[in-house]
């Protein structure tokens, strides 16, 4: 599962789309939007996707990691639109026979789609906004 939407994450579906009788267990990573950035009140976020690019990415990501670990199944959601404090901007669900595999995969998946994946965020405060891109090397999406 690779989805990109508008729509606020339903977390639990990412979790089921990996779901197998043969998984010991299942990493999910959830990214929050804060309140808080840059030492400053955040009112809200917009993200903005280049879908079709985005999406190709992701399935290059996730291939890339089934073939490093043994994973059960991996899912990833992204949101974009406004998005306010408290709201889930990704959900990322990995399962694998065991638990090392499993939180390995799933920080590489997030730690590529942060670099790869055109995906930015726009960071609206009470005086003033910031286009920040996804990429760590300009600034930390999901930390």
């Amino acid at each position: 599962m690779i989805k990109i939407t508008e729509k606020p994450i339903d977390i639990q579906k990412v979790i089921d789309a990996t779901s197998s009788l043969g998984a010991g267990a299942i990493n999910v990573f959830v990214g929050t939007v804060r309140n808080t950035a840059h030492g400053k009140n955040v009112v809200w976020l917009e993200y903005e996707a280049y879908e079709g690019m985005a999406v190709a990415e992701i399935r290059k990501i996730m291939d890339e990691a089934h073939s490093r670990w043994p994973l059960l199944g991996a899912a990833v959601c992204h949101r974009v639109g406004t998005l306010k404090p408290g709201e889930a901007s990704i959900a990322i669900a990995v399962s694998a026979p065991h638990r090392k595999e499993s939180f390995e995969a799933c920080e590489f998946i997030l730690n590529q789609i942060k670099t790869k994946v055109p995906i930015w965020k726009k960071e609206i405060f009470e005086d003033g906004e910031e286009w920040i891109s996804a990429h760590p090397t300009t600034s930390g999406s999901y930390n």
